[in-house]
């Protein structure tokens, strides 16, 4: 019986493990979006698992929605990704590259000429977001006329052929947590009522032309997609995510992608008035590897791969604090705890200086 730690094929790359390293914001690119040195420490640190997943990186300036995000979109990004790339391959690891644009889930402070952001719809997501001024309200978006669109989705398509040229192994597309994929998916943000809005198969439109982009570079053998069918991050709303995300996941396995990368539900999304999908609802639409993300441990780790409800687990905290993680899993622990208050921005405390099992 297959768990954390049995081999896996995933497309072209034989995987030594099913411990995935979950996309993980860290805000410590530089101002113009650029990664930096520390972060190829970081990210070389944690080349033990089966596959990394990176903090997601955004497709144009457009698409910037926090500070000290890293881009790829112009040649200074891909010449910082660069030395990241050689060092996770130079330690035996695997790394795909997360493609994002915020859509709605940024501001004018951060656009060009102090534009609105844009998104699928009008539709302000409520509460605060963080900008280069400090916390300030989310505006109300501006809709993206329909002939911007093809625009955007070429925004992806040059994200996805900078990360090859970058030296990523894959990519996957960011259609989780309410941003720009996810906000033309989901009824609640996606009020249009031309050929991207309305019927579910105009909503997920733009997350399949997208993806179809990112195939067109790399096959479908080396791009993946992240879904969060019951997440009400960043004021997500639909009103049937069985039927919405139903109908988007067969159409990706029609596409033929490598992987679907499913965020889980919580008590959180429900008490947010979220509906909970179990992912044993979307398993048989899928054929190729399901990978799972909510809080996971060792022993629900194997037992979900044991089961066959899910083929990878991928980790966030665990692996933030634990640049070894599987080492550490396969020894049931100790496990360094994470330093919240460095989670975002900083330099290598929090980052890279959390100490590997044989330093303990």
């Amino acid at each position: 019986m297959s768990n954390l730690f049995s081999s896996l094929e995933l497309g072209p790359y034989p995987l030594p493990n099913r411990i995935v390293m979950a996309p993980m914001t860290r805000c410590r690119a530089d101002v113009e979006t650029v990664p930096t040195p520390i972060m190829i420490e970081y990210y070389r640190q944690r080349s033990s698992a089966g596959l990394i997943i990176t903090e997601a990186t955004q497709v144009s300036r457009q698409g910037i929605g926090y500070p000290n995000t890293p881009g790829i979109h112009d040649g200074r990004q891909v010449e910082g990704w660069k030395p990241i790339t050689g060092a996770v391959h130079e330690a035996g690891g695997r790394i795909f590259l997360q493609l994002w644009h915020c859509g709605r889930i940024s501001h004018s402070l951060f656009q060009d000429d102090g534009t609105l952001p844009v998104a699928p719809s009008a539709v302000a997501p409520a509460g605060e977001h963080l900008t280069p001024a400090g916390m300030k309200p989310f505006e109300t978006p501006r809709a993206l006329e329909i002939d911007e669109i093809a625009g955007v989705v070429e925004d992806y398509r040059r994200g996805a052929q900078s990360a090859l040229e970058a030296g990523f192994d894959g990519v996957e597309i960011h259609g989780a947590n309410g941003y720009l994929p996810d906000q033309f998916l989901r009824d609640g943000s996606n009020h249009r009522t031309d050929a991207y809005g309305g019927a579910v198969e105009n909503r997920a439109r733009f997350l399949l032309e997208v993806t179809q982009a990112a195939v067109d570079v790399w096959g479908p053998e080396r791009v993946g997609v992240r879904l969060s069918p019951s997440g009400t991050f960043n004021d997500m709303r639909d009103s049937d995510p069985l039927a919405t995300f139903g109908y988007a996941i067969s159409a990706l396995d029609k596409l033929g992608i490598v992987y679907l990368h499913l965020v889980e539900g919580t008590e959180a999304d429900e008490r947010h008035g979220g509906s909970i999908v179990l992912t044993s609802e979307f398993r048989p639409l899928f054929e190729r590897a399901l990978i799972v993300n909510s809080g996971y441990d060792l022993a629900r780790g194997n037992a979900v791969i044991g089961a066959g409800e899910a083929d990878l687990v991928s980790f966030a905290q665990l692996f933030l604090a634990n640049p070894d993680l599987p080492a550490r899993l396969a020894a049931n622990g100790p496990f360094n705890e994470p330093d919240f208050e460095t989670f975002y921005g900083g330099g290598e405390k929090g980052y890279s200086d959390y100490p590997a099992l044989a330093e303990t």
